[in-house]
């Protein structure tokens, strides 16, 4: 292994991060979080730090190892499952996609997928009754079962799901989605309760495994200016089906987050006292300041990341370490907030700047 980038020794430690997230007080150090880290940012640090030097390509599990080192090398006290490993349903059911780019006019450009916002593949009853859903009987758990027995004792998994609004979405294409909920919202009720099954089964499957410690459901639901449909569809359509999950993570005794883009202020009191997320993560400079909802929300909810991604993508290195002091300064105290960007890991942030980021938080000491 090269030389580390950074400064501060740190070792996970998945307690401490647990404790954060259920603001039981301020914890000892920073610790971090991210949805996503992009594959290209991945395979950089790997191959310039050489992350791979100690393992064996040959091992049946090296994909499984070298998730685990590179993030004990970044700082993170978790590995994601399904998604940072790449397996889910055999049929192709993963945490954001029930569709595929030869169904749903899903197209790849620079490692980033974009949709068809004018189409989708269920239009009629005819199209959800043909339409090959996945099976839940199929869901792969070799992820799971290897992580189970081998992952470090100071880490942990964080399970991904609840995509619910997203699949509706793509699954109908959103143009088509805004008119069906006025002319046929028996389908969309249809569509919207079988993805909310699928789901229901993964998390039931998840939460078997004692090493998934968190739940973490993913939607965007919103926009810069508002919600992508109406609070009230959302309501009625949408929430129920996160709430019965986070019940289900609860009834567990596992935190529910949610990743959720867009401005959430007509729908947020809902998520806090109905659905009832214990963390909300993507943060927009545009739309909100993490260090302001920590003020409004922080007894009630989790900050989970928030360093803005255009921020990161144009700053400099001394202007992301006072981000970063500043936004610890106001938000470690009492725990309940978590260092990371206010997405993801895009591949188009410059690699220096994310790993600023990190040094920062694995050194700063709250006065």
């Amino acid at each position: 292994m090269r030389k580390s980038p950074f400064t501060t020794d740190i070792t996970p430690d998945w307690e401490g991060f647990i404790k954060c997230l259920r603001r039981e007080g301020t914890p000892q150090r920073a610790h971090f979080i991210e949805l996503i880290i992009d594959g290209e940012v991945k395979e950089e640090i790997i191959a310039r730090f050489g992350l791979e030097e100690d393992l064996d390509r040959a091992d049946p599990y090296f994909r499984y190892r070298r998730l685990i080192a590179l993030q004990s090398f970044l700082g993170y006290d978790y590995i994601t499952c399904p998604d940072g490993l790449g397996e889910a349903f055999d049929t192709g059911f993963a945490h954001h996609n029930l569709v595929t780019s030869d169904t749903a006019g899903l197209k790849r450009e620079r490692g980033r997928s974009f949709v068809d916002e004018h189409r989708g593949v269920i239009s009629n009853w005819q199209d959800f009754d043909t339409y090959t859903w996945p099976d839940p009987k199929n869901l792969n758990t070799r992820a799971l079962e290897w992580c189970q027995k081998n992952l470090p004792e100071n880490m942990c998994m964080i399970g991904f799901t609840g995509s619910i609004y997203e699949n509706l979405s793509w699954l109908m294409g959103y143009e088509p989605l805004c008119y069906a909920l006025f002319e046929q919202r028996d389908l969309v009720t249809a569509i919207t309760q079988r993805v909310i099954d699928i789901y229901r089964a993964e998390v039931e499957v998840l939460l078997q495994f004692d090493r998934v410690k968190v739940i973490w459901g993913s939607d965007d639901l919103g926009f810069k200016t508002g919600t992508l449909i109406s609070p009230k569809d959302l309501r009625e359509l949408v929430l129920p089906g996160h709430k019965m999950l986070a019940e289900l993570a609860h009834n567990a005794g596992r935190p529910y987050i949610m990743h959720c883009c867009g401005n959430l202020s007509r729908i947020l009191e809902d998520l806090i006292e109905d659905v009832k997320i214990d963390g909300k993560h993507s943060f927009e400079d545009v739309i909100e300041d993490v260090c302001e909802d920590k003020r409004r929300y922080g007894d009630r909810l989790s900050l989970l990341g928030g360093i803005d991604v255009d921020f990161l993508c144009r700053a400099n290195e001394s202007q992301i370490r006072q981000r970063v002091d500043d936004t610890l300064e106001t938000c470690l105290p009492g725990g309940g907030y978590f260092l990371g960007t206010g997405n993801t890991v895009a591949n188009y942030i410059p690699l220096e700047n994310y790993l600023t980021m990190l040094d920062e938080g694995r050194k700063f000491i709250l006065k």
